[in-house]
């Protein structure tokens, strides 16, 4: 392997001691047990030469946030943003195959609930910056790493971060990108996630006074919701391309082949709806032409012997980058055309757009990921997800997932059952991160 920097190369075996002993930490919501993660890793950062004032824990609920920073020489350098998260999923032990919290390391992998999701990565920048801490790196720019506490939920530590560090000069995220291997195990392809789909959800509610179910009436609000998802069902928003989404198809349309390769190429150079509309026939490409909405749950009636005095119906719908919530929210009223259903917004969702695919962050990204397999394609990339990442694209600050895992798609179980990540990757993915930093942050 090219070496990638003139720093000694990180332990791999102290990241991978840090990732086995995350997984044991139970940090779901309600368990409490953030907090304590949090320590774990300022413990690891204050053994490798942090200073006790350079890293900071911020309770919030059950829940926290850590803050480790590595000061830079150039006080007027805006700083450069690490990004993860320390709670996952919640995990039922009856349905695994072993403990979720109790972490395994077996036939190469690591089992464990956040393994893949996000602990193996947050596993890699916290050895990662222990190594340049023992080595006495000094960027010119300073370096903070951020960990959320309940990036799965609510995600109000990530406002708060987002709120704290909003005067950043850029921010990478380890909880998205990254790459994908064959089932051999050969590289195909590295994304760099540059922008997220909005989440959002809505609710459309229906009354009737109801009566006695021998009497049946036209306005059953059963009946009226179904209509709605009918109308939901069929109804497509226009097709929509942004320079990451152009970027990403184009690229892509080579190792997609076929009749959907040559409707990606169309598309990105000319915006053929015909293109567009073949294209989002397929699920897994749906989401880079659209916003999409669906529904998801229902719920309706009191009694088997009356007829319904309510039904309700929840829509989630993914939201192209630029496209306003209000704008889409307007748009199911129109579509559902019933004057008497009443559309509310749920939670406080905020949009963003797409981070700009800046020339200093694709080269960067491009040969730190070069550097492990030489040749690997490099596709920009629009998550159909939700990361931390969200809240500081909102605020302004370009960011950018930057995951160093690379992985089989068979091998990928966030949030299912018996989530794993391969051990072979871990010295490959500590150079990533410290080629990225020492570019980025110089």
């Amino acid at each position: 392997m090219t070496p990638l920097t003139t720093h000694a190369a990180p332990d791999p075996s102290l990241a991978k001691a840090v990732l086995l002993k995350s997984i044991a930490f139970r940090t779901v919501e309600g368990a409490g047990q953030v907090p304590a993660l949090a320590a774990y890793y300022a413990s690891v950062l204050r053994q490798a030469g942090f200073a006790q004032a350079d890293i900071e824990i911020t309770p919030v609920g059950e829940t926290a946030t850590l803050a480790a920073t590595v000061r830079g020489s150039d006080p007027a350098l805006k700083p450069l943003l690490m990004i993860g998260h320390m709670d996952v999923v919640a995990a039922d032990r009856a349905d695994w195959a072993r403990d979720p919290f109790v972490p395994v390391e077996e036939n190469g992998y690591i089992f464990g609930r956040g393994a893949e999701d996000n602990k193996y990565d947050v596993a890699m920048m916290i050895a990662t910056l222990a190594a340049l801490e023992r080595e006495g790196w000094r960027p010119r720019r300073t370096v903070i790493l951020l960990l959320s506490g309940d990036e799965e939920t609510a995600m109000r530590t990530t406002r708060a971060l987002a709120t704290r560090y909003r005067d950043a000069e850029l921010l990478l995220n380890g909880d998205g990108g990254g790459g994908l291997l064959d089932d051999e195990g050969a590289p195909v392809l590295y994304q760099l996630q540059a922008g997220e789909k909005t989440y959002a959800d809505f609710e459309i509610a229906f009354a009737d006074p109801g009566g006695h179910s021998s009497a049946p009436t036209p306005t059953n609000p059963i009946y009226r919701m179904a209509r709605a998802i009918d109308r939901i069902a069929t109804h497509q928003f226009p097709p929509m391309i942004n320079d990451l989404t152009r970027a990403s198809l184009a690229l892509s349309a080579e190792r997609i082949g076929g009749d959907a390769g040559a409707a990606m190429r169309r598309y990105a150079a000319t915006r053929d709806p015909a293109a567009a509309a073949m294209l989002s026939t397929h699920p897994e490409f749906v989401g880079q032409m659209r916003t999409t909405c669906v529904a998801t749950m229902a719920q309706a009636g009191h009694a088997l012997n009356a007829l319904p005095q309510s039904a309700k119906l929840q829509v989630n719908c993914r939201i192209f980058p630029g496209v306003a919530i209000d704008a889409v929210r307007t748009e199911i009223v129109r579509v559902v055309g019933d004057p008497t259903a009443i559309i509310r917004t749920l939670g406080e969702p905020t949009a963003s757009d797409a981070s700009p695919l800046r020339r200093d962050i694709v080269d960067a990204v491009t040969a730190a990921v070069r550097a492990r397999y030489p040749g690997i394609m490099i596709i920009p990339s629009m998550s159909a997800g939700a990361t931390d990442s969200l809240y500081f694209r909102a605020i302004g600050v370009p960011s950018y997932g930057v995951s160093s895992l690379f992985m089989r798609s068979a091998d990928s179980f966030a949030h299912g059952l018996d989530e794993r990540v391969p051990v072979a990757g871990i010295p490959g993915a500590l150079d990533q991160w410290t080629a990225l930093l020492s570019r980025l942050a110089r």
